[in-house]
């Protein structure tokens, strides 16, 4: 065992000697090299160097000269040693390459680069489907091969400030003369317009906005030969100044920065402009004399090209030329005059308490709107008491002439310095106080309506404290008895009181509506009251008589009572604009609404007789 132990020592030392002579050589050898191989390659032995990969020299990869270099390998040429396929492009790094697509396409596995031509999956990027969208504003994505190109819809045309945002292309509108109306002052007029419409440009409509107005006060406060035409004639050009203003301005405002605007000219004609891309939910736009209220829902509703555009001109000497103008009611307005005992007085013509306004939406559908416009006119002039006050529009005639009309228009309130309109449609506005004759009522009739009313108030009271107070007589039919003197007595003071207290019209509504109640429920209990004396005729008896008395207590109330005011109150929730007149605040006549009252009376009647 020793001896063995022995001879493995030995021999160790025998082999150590071997074992560090070849790590000596080895550490000179790696020594020597690093002396001179160049940089971007390894030693090979003290002879030799390799270039890394990537790399070669011009003896090639393994070099013993000194004097050799290891240059980078342009893989990517020319000529080119790899391929990368097609829509796709070599890059040269150094020591390496890597292939990667033409800028628009891109690899299916989204992968930014590859080796070889064997992994080229390049396929064209549909820009027009990215988020955020690649083309701006109003501009409509063409996707091309490898790109893609932003073009302007149809009436747009890119601004020449922001080569990236689609304008409007704006034309000044045709604009031309009444047909029939000879005048010089009209015809300096329309070759002042044509000069404005020759030099339009679309970078100074707000420019020619001003001037167009100005042009048209300009004709307004210095007529000429118009102011001795005839009233129909002057109605045409009134017409036609109209209309062609509203097309110029709605035309031209699309080209306006976005916000409100406001011009005015030395005349005291005022145009206020709302031009938005995405607008809010209301717009007002307010002036001196008129504010405008529209929701921007209705404002939206166009297709034309452009932003959206709300528009309102106050024009105070366009009513030189509307004067004597005829006045035509629709027929729920004459239905009311005629209600009221009122007629417009024949001979006079009505008269203009505000300035006439034009107010216009791109939206060029404004014949039925979806929610009305309101309008609120100021006024210096209070209408007397044999006086109207309509919201009325300036309709165009077929010959080219036109009339005040109320169609579409009514008043939402009146005070003696202003007026509030609204109206379903577009066109010029204004307010009318038309002059009315009134067929006085009968003086005899009104005294004998007060005095028989109160005596009938002082008799109702007495029977009421008759039957309440004195208890040897109170039974079923005295009960009945109260009850109807409770409230025809209740509904005559309410008659004497309040009949005519029309204003404000929420309260004149509310009377309306109690006296409805009240005389249904005076009928109801007069019905109950003959239900009762058919239930005693028929039931001589003690015995019957008790069970009908009996019947009567548990039924009169909730029938007295409940029946007119289930009646009312659908009567109310159906339409409850129709409790309360201009003069009375009773019910309306309209739409037979008053057959909600004499319905239930005559049904009544009839089963009287029955």
């Amino acid at each position: 065992m020793r001896n063995g132990y022995l001879r493995l020592q030995a021999g160790l030392l025998v082999l150590l000697p071997l074992t560090l002579g070849v790590a000596a050589r080895t550490a000179s050898a790696s020594t020597d090299c690093a002396l001179w191989c160049p940089p971007n390659s390894k030693c090979v032995n003290a002879t030799a160097c390799r270039c890394s990969p990537g790399f070669n020299s011009s003896s090639g990869e393994i070099f013993t000269s000194s004097s050799e270099t290891c240059d980078d390998i342009i893989e990517c040429g020319p000529p080119p040693i790899v391929s990368c396929g097609k829509f796709a492009d070599c890059q040269n790094t150094e020591g390496s390459y890597y292939c990667a697509c033409y800028p628009g396409y891109e690899l299916v596995s989204a992968a930014k680069t590859f080796r070889n031509e064997s992994e080229n999956t390049c396929q064209d990027i549909d820009e027009c489907q990215l988020k955020p969208r690649v083309c701006k504003g109003r501009s409509n994505c063409v996707n091309t091969a490898g790109s893609y190109t932003c073009v302007c819809p149809p009436g747009f045309e890119f601004d020449q400030q922001d080569p990236n945002l689609c304008k409007a292309v704006i034309s000044f509108p045709t604009w031309t003369p009444p047909h029939g109306v000879k005048s010089q002052t009209l015809s300096h007029f329309f070759e002042r317009i044509q000069d404005l419409g020759r030099n339009f440009m679309s970078t100074s409509a707000q420019d020619t906005i001003q001037d167009v107005i100005q042009v048209v006060d300009d004709l307004l406060e210095s007529p000429g030969d118009l102011a001795t035409l005839p009233r129909s004639e002057q109605h045409c050009v009134a017409t036609n100044l109209l209309v062609g203003q509203e097309q110029v301005l709605r035309s031209l405002s699309k080209s306006l920065p976005g916000g409100q605007l406001t011009f005015n000219t030395a005349g005291g004609t005022e145009l206020s402009l709302e031009v938005q891309e995405q607008g809010h939910r209301n717009v007002t736009l307010s002036q001196n004399q008129t504010k405008m209220l529209v929701n921007w829902d209705v404002v939206q509703g166009s297709g034309d090209a452009g932003p959206s555009v709300v528009g309102l001109v106050s024009t105070p000497g366009m009513g030189k030329l509307l004067a004597e103008a005829p006045l035509v009611l629709d027929t729920e307005k004459q239905a009311v005059l005629q209600e009221t005992h009122k007629d417009l007085r024949p001979g006079v013509s009505p008269v203009l308490l505000s300035d006439v306004v034009l107010a216009f939406l791109s939206n060029k559908d404004t014949q039925n709107l979806s929610s009305p416009v309101t309008f609120i006119f100021q006024h210096s002039v209070t209408p007397g008491p044999r006086e109207e006050v309509f919201c009325v529009f300036w309709e165009h005639g077929q010959n080219g002439s036109g009339y005040w009309s109320t169609k579409g228009c009514w008043i939402v309130g009146t005070r003696d310095t202003s007026t509030t309109c609204q109206c379903t449609h577009l066109s010029s506005f204004a307010v009318l106080m038309a002059p009315y004759d009134v067929q006085e009522e009968d003086p005899a009739l009104a005294v004998i309506t007060y005095v028989g009313l109160s005596l009938s108030l002082l008799c109702l009271l007495l029977a009421a404290l008759t039957f309440l107070l004195c208890k040897a007589i109170q039974n079923t039919s005295t009960s009945l008895h109260l009850q109807l003197s409770l409230c025809l007595f209740l509904a005559h003071l309410l008659f004497l009181t309040a009949i005519d207290r029309t204003e404000p019209k929420v309260l004149c509504a509310i009377i309306a509506g109690a006296l409805h109640y009240l005389y249904l429920a005076s009928f109801t209990w007069m019905l109950l009251e003959g239900l009762h004396l058919f239930l005693t005729a028929r039931n001589l008896t003690v015995v019957n008589y008790s069970s009908a008395s009996r019947f009567m207590k548990k039924f009169m109330f909730p029938v007295g009572y409940g029946v007119p005011a289930v009646i009312v109150a659908i009567s109310a929730a159906s339409r409850p604009h129709l409790y309360g007149t201009p003069t009375r605040c009773w019910l309306h006549t309209h739409k037979g609404f008053i057959w909600t009252f004499l319905g239930p009376v005559c049904t009544i009647f009839s089963d009287a007789d029955i």
